[in-house]
């Protein structure tokens, strides 16, 4: 049967100080009062029925995941603690296979956001057809590039396969502007953006990952038949922090990619894609009014002011620019951030020194 797979970890440190270690950006009410993660869950659950739909989540977050409406309480898998995105997939795979061995599982991010709802529910449904006819694919959504954009990992294209799909040749990770520029106007029919999404079988990406990280492979389908048994806990204190901290395009896309066991299937997602990333990125997703300014306050003046992102936390708080352009005002009750746009990578650096002078608003 089909099932979903939300990945809702993650920092998300250039949202600071919306975003903090107790209130992932995932779980901020960013957009129209809605979280991220409320729309992954949404958005897994047009296509997927919530009985088959799951999230896994860290240990700290467990309490505000739980409450997210649409997600049934008994499909919270847990990490022990971060071991990055192999080990968090696969573990929730493995608990997922352990309940149905011919699962086929679409793993998708809380992170985004993606739209209209219907185009990509027609290219989920694709990927699932793509999975289920063929024993040896993984399967990767690929985003049709609108920029030379360097922050974003590339796909490069081989092959044509059935459904539209094309085999994945490469993984092209945050090239120079250059590389990003040449990507760029070879068109997508040859590089597309890596979305982190994937569409497989269960059983086809616990292969994969005891073919490519066989230290792990064997533990993790362990501690996906022990999860929620008297077994798990001793696992989990003793064993899973001796699992290498790996990516799942590290681990496992890049090596298959050149495999001969397995294929590796990228889709084009003919939606709307958005990496809600950074300040940039979350004016865009809120739109822009006619001077060009990017408005996520329930109160705010703005006068001869252009281009600048604006957001607070505090209904009852006004924000107020006069003058002001290109720059990100962002207001909460605990802080204030305020810099030019263009340096809004460096929140994660500016995130990193509030750790160690404030850690309590980190």
């Amino acid at each position: 049967m089909r099932h979903a797979l939300i990945l809702a970890g993650g920092a998300g440190t250039r949202l600071w100080p919306y975003s903090t270690a107790a209130r992932p950006k995932q779980l901020v009410p960013l957009l129209a009062g809605r979280s991220l993660l409320d729309l992954a869950v949404s958005r897994a659950t047009a296509v997927v029925p919530a009985a088959r739909t799951w999230l896994v989540a860290g240990e700290q977050l467990r309490a505000p995941v739980t409450a997210v409406e649409g997600l049934q309480s008994d499909h919270l898998i847990i990490e022990p603690s971060g071991r990055d995105t192999l080990a968090a997939i696969s573990l929730g795979c493995a608990v997922i296979a352990e309940r149905d061995p011919d699962a086929v599982i679409a793993v998708l991010t809380a992170d985004h956001l993606i739209e209209p709802l219907s185009s990509f529910a027609v290219t989920l449904n694709s990927a699932f057809a793509l999975a289920e006819s063929r024993a040896d694919v993984l399967v990767t959504f690929g985003v049709v590039p609108e920029s030379a954009a360097t922050g974003l990992g590339y796909l490069e294209l081989g092959a044509p396969l059935e459904g539209g799909a094309h085999a994945v040749s490469s993984f092209r990770e945050k090239p120079t502007l250059a590389v990003a520029s040449a990507f760029l106007k070879a068109g997508p029919q040859r590089y597309l953006w890596n979305s982190g999404m994937f569409v497989w079988r269960a059983a086809t990406l616990l292969r994969a990952v005891d073919t490519f990280v066989p230290q792990s492979g064997a533990l993790l389908r362990s501690m996906g038949a022990a999860y929620n048994s008297s077994v798990w806990d001793r696992l989990a204190a003793e064993a899973w922090p001796s699992l290498a901290r790996l990516s799942i395009d590290y681990g496992v896309m890049e090596p298959a990619a050149t495999s001969r066991d397995f294929t590796v299937a990228a889709l084009p997602l003919v939606a709307r894609w958005l990496d809600v990333g950074s300040w940039s990125a979350y004016g865009e997703a809120l739109g822009a009014d006619e001077q060009g300014n990017m408005v996520g306050a329930a109160r705010a003046v703005l006068i001869a002011s252009r281009g600048n992102v604006v957001a607070s936390s505090d209904p009852d708080h006004l924000v107020t620019l006069v003058g002001c352009e290109d720059l990100v005002v962002v207001h909460t009750p605990a802080a204030t951030l305020v810099m030019p746009a263009a340096e809004a990578q460096r929140v994660k650096e500016l995130h990193a020194r509030v750790a160690e002078l404030a850690p309590e608003l980190a």
